[in-house]
């Protein structure tokens, strides 16, 4: 869900086009399993939490959780509507990309809104003190935003030596056009206490895929971090989620570094990720990442789609796979697993 999708994103309703376009979902036998996981899920994210996997995605209108212990058979996971935003309000419509992170003994849940148009969409977050975060209440905290509120989405957090940053895609200004990557340190869950930092632009040919009708929009969104070794990584996805060029790019640090510089950042500079005929994946971007459940493998999640020209819309589908290290550090993604292909289940 992006900043064009004002202009090319619909939400299908189950129709005859839809069930065309969209492949069954995830096969699982015994020590196996096969891509996708659901038949559709924008923007995924994934945590593990005491024996259990807890997954989001982008449903537009609410916020849903769904908990299972075994990731690879979440259609069958438990799933629940754990918020719902009273209409009206600044943060009551297009709720983007959510995801559930755990801050101390609570629970928080980022997202982006807006209040009936896009230029209007912000972060906001919301907080549940429950163990289990598909229990209890969740309250509203407000909003999340550095002194030059801008526009802004693909919010994730992350914590480096005991202190917490927050990482979103942006503008620069109050009018589309381009999204950059930027940073902010965190004070407590709903509080930016530091100047934003800019640590990505569209720099290269393959960020820069964003044609729409009668304007280009280039694009750098959904930032997750990563560690590994001794450096961090960025990953994010580059050029319009409506163009077929969608793909994961890499940003990269030494783990002494202090991340709110945007000189400790470089990009690496070709994509990790990207489309895939033979394997039916269109588009591939907006990840996570998750270990299995012994804690020893590396897999990454993602959505892409089925089909060429699918866009932004309810067609993407959530896909998981397991990745490497290369021998200088960065991450080794591989290509899109090919759907119907069986895997291995991530091992316990």
């Amino acid at each position: 869900m992006r900043s064009a999708c004002a202009l090319l994103c619909a939400v299908p309703d189950g129709s005859a086009q839809f069930a065309q376009s969209v492949p069954p979902v995830a096969m699982v036998s015994g020590d196996t399993f096969t891509n996708p996981l659901l038949q559709n899920g924008p923007d995924p994210w994934v945590i593990w939490w005491k024996g259990f996997y807890y997954y989001s995605d982008s449903s537009s209108k609410n916020l849903d959780l769904r908990k299972t212990a075994d990731i690879t058979d979440l259609r069958n996971a438990e799933k629940k509507e754990v918020w719902v935003p009273v209409p009206g309000h600044p943060w009551s419509n297009d709720l983007w990309a959510p995801e559930l992170h755990r801050w101390g003994d609570k629970w928080y849940i980022y997202f982006a809104a807006d209040a009936g148009d896009n230029a209007s969409h912000r972060i906001y977050v919301v907080e549940n003190d429950n163990d289990d975060p598909i229990e209890g209440t969740w309250t509203f905290k407000g909003k999340i935003s550095d002194s030059t509120d801008k526009w802004a989405i693909d919010p994730t957090t992350f914590e480096l030596n005991e202190e917490h940053y927050l990482l979103w895609s942006g503008w620069k200004g109050n009018n589309d056009g381009e999204q950059d990557l930027y940073i902010a340190h965190l004070s407590n869950p709903w509080t930016i206490d530091s100047p934003r930092t800019l640590i990505s632009k569209p720099t290269y040919p393959w960020e820069e895929h964003g044609d729409l009708p009668g304007r280009h929009v280039n694009v750098n969104e959904g930032p997750e971090f990563i560690s590994h070794g001794n450096k961090l990584f960025i990953v994010f996805s580059a050029s319009g989620c409506w163009t077929d060029f969608y793909t994961l790019g890499v940003l990269q640090a030494n783990i002494d570094a202090n991340p709110l510089d945007a000189k400790s950042w470089t990009k690496i500079n070709h994509p990790f990720l990207s489309t895939d005929p033979s394997s039916e994946a269109f588009g591939p971007g907006h990840n996570g990442f998750f270990k299995s459940p012994n804690g020893q493998e590396d897999w990454i999640i993602y959505h892409a789609n089925p089909e060429p020209g699918d866009g932004c819309n309810n067609f993407r589908s959530p896909r998981i796979q397991r990745f490497t290290w290369n021998s200088d550090g960065t991450p080794n993604f591989g290509r899109p697993v090919p759907l119907g292909q069986p895997l291995e289940k991530p091992a316990r």
